[in-house]
C-alpha cells in the first residue's frame, strides 16, 4: 500500500511522537523524508 510513497511525519509533543511513528513506518517500504514533533496548543 505504501511501497515507493514518500512520507512526512508529523508527531504531538502530548500524544505521539514523530520518531515513534517513524519506527512503525520502517516496517512499510514507504520513504520517511521529515520527521518532526510539534506541540499543538
Amino acid at each position: 500500500m505504501l511501497k515507493g510513497k514518500k512520507v512526512a511525519i508529523i508527531g504531538d509533543r502530548d500524544g505521539i511522537p514523530g520518531p515513534a511513528i517513524e519506527e512503525c513506518i520502517k516496517t512499510t517500504e514507504a520513504e520517511v523524508v521529515m520527521v518532526t514533533t510539534e506541540c499543538f496548543v
